[in-house]
């Protein structure tokens, strides 16, 4: 085996590190987080992506809008631990030692690039739990972690070898033909959500105003919602619309739907409505409800329309 040596820069506690007997991170876990801009910086959507030297990796995507979260949903890595952390330790050496990354050789970790839109800002941390060292570096690039584009990476010559890194530790985790369950939505917030509406509401709609004040069916629907007196969420009727998200009475706890995607084409932007159930293995509890959410979202310049609810199973403790 090559040797490896580390070393931090004196006072840094997170500085560069240069290898040393063992690579860098063979115990530990390396992350990668891409933060992309939608619609100038209206909305953002970020994954976060992290690996485990013993194996299970997690990845968390985000959508956000108005500096407030309109989505979350996680992946967790279902393969054999073990195997998992072979090809854990194996990319960890491809780090250290192939050509194409040279992580270690000369690639600055001081570099704080401001990264303008379009471009993401991608960010990937190497954390070596024997050492308790932690390695990181942010660049520039164009794309999402999913489609992210070496050959346009910045600001430095060196920030294409950091993405590289970044799509082989994509495709190592998750493979080539996962998708970004965001991709391509309008971004958007969380006004409200629960399990039971006092409103009742049987359907999906969406709110629009002709103006700048909340349309009456709006204010109707939240007189029964919340209660007559309180306070409407804040919403930009000239430009903003509200999505209600519901799919009638269910019988059991613990049901949930929510917006997935807001996809603006031709004629129509397509709203993505998902109802998550427990798995078939849970045991059920029995409460009749009406789940909902409410989001925020841009008006998309044309009629929204629903696709037909997708039921999404989820592990019994979600």
């Amino acid at each position: 085996m090559i040797a490896l040596s580390v070393a931090l820069l004196a006072g840094c506690e997170e500085s560069a590190t240069e290898p040393t007997e063992s690579r860098f991170g063979q115990v530990g876990r390396i992350q990668i987080e891409v933060s992309t801009p939608v619609l100038g910086q209206l909305g953002e959507l970020n994954e976060s992506l992290i690996w485990n030297s013993n194996g299970p990796w997690v990845l968390a995507e985000r959508v956000s809008y108005r500096r407030e979260q309109g989505g979350e949903h996680l992946r967790r890595s279902e393969r054999n631990p073990s195997q998992l952390a072979q090809e854990y330790a194996t990319f960890i050496r491809a780090l250290s030692d192939s050509d194409d990354f040279r992580l270690f050789d000369g690639l600055s970790q001081e570099l704080q690039p401001t990264c303008q839109p379009p471009l993401s800002r991608v960010t990937l941390v190497i954390r070596d739990d024997v050492r308790e060292e932690t390695a990181r570096w942010i660049r520039c690039a164009r794309g999402t972690l999913f489609d992210l584009h070496p050959a346009d990476a910045g600001p430095d010559p060196g920030a294409s070898r950091l993405i590289s890194a970044g799509e082989s530790l994509r495709l190592a985790t998750l493979g080539a033909d996962r998708e970004a369950v965001y991709q391509g939505t309008l971004p958007f917030a969380i006004l409200d959500r629960g399990e039971d509406s006092p409103a009742r509401p049987e359907a999906s709609r969406v709110f629009l105003s002709s103006g700048t004040q909340p349309p009456p069916a709006f204010l109707e629907f939240w007189e029964d919602h919340a209660g007559e007196g309180a306070f409407a969420p804040n919403v930009d009727w000239a430009n903003e619309a509200v999505i209600l998200a519901a799919v009638g009475e269910r019988q059991e706890a613990g049901e949930t739907v929510e917006v997935r995607r807001v996809l603006p084409e031709a004629f129509a932007a397509r709203v993505e409505v998902v109802q998550r159930v427990r798995g078939n293995f849970c045991a059920p509890a029995a409460r009749r409800g009406y789940p909902y959410q409410l989001v925020v979202v841009p008006r998309a310049g044309v009629p929204m329309e629903f696709a037909q609810p997708q039921v999404e199973r989820v592990h019994c403790e979600f």
